[in-house]
């Protein structure tokens, strides 16, 4: 299956389309072609049909915002359930500034924490209680479930 490269109006990426939805999106005048390269040439009776590899609308299309939403599941999937401290499977949430010190349930301030890591940092800051984070937890980009 031969994919297309759709971008908005701006050239930001929107998503990679299929072959046939290329094709009704150039016959219905919705998008132009971007570049020269050719991603597949249909034969019809009439002649040959050229589709880009890389199309843009012509008209902008608001895409809401994609964010991944923050969840205990999902942090621990963003974590491959490894713990950020020794890197042991962990099946806990570790609150990098505590909840008592204010802080909160955002992707970079909960890391995945085995048990024995989770209780011996306990309520502190990894400053405080003498441990190192082996990654920085970062937003992902993908949205778990």
């Amino acid at each position: 299956m031969q994919s297309i490269l759709l971008l908005n109006q701006g050239y930001q990426p929107l998503s990679v389309i299929s072959l046939r939805d290329a094709v009704g999106l150039l016959l219905r005048g919705a998008v132009e072609r971007v570049g020269h390269d050719i991603a597949h040439v249909l034969k019809t009776p009439s002649g040959r049909f050229r589709v880009p590899s890389v199309l843009r609308l012509k008209i902008y299309h608001n895409v809401p915002d994609r964010r991944a939403t923050w969840s205990r599941k999902a942090v621990l999937q963003r974590d491959h359930y490894t713990c950020g401290y020794c890197g042991r499977r962990g099946y806990t949430i570790d609150h990098i500034v505590p909840v008592s010190e204010g802080g909160r349930n955002t992707w970079a301030n909960t890391i995945c924490a085995c048990d024995a890591c989770n209780q011996r940092k306990a309520n502190r800051t990894p400053r405080n209680a003498g441990m190192r984070l082996r990654w920085e937890p970062k937003t992902p980009r993908v949205n778990y479930v």
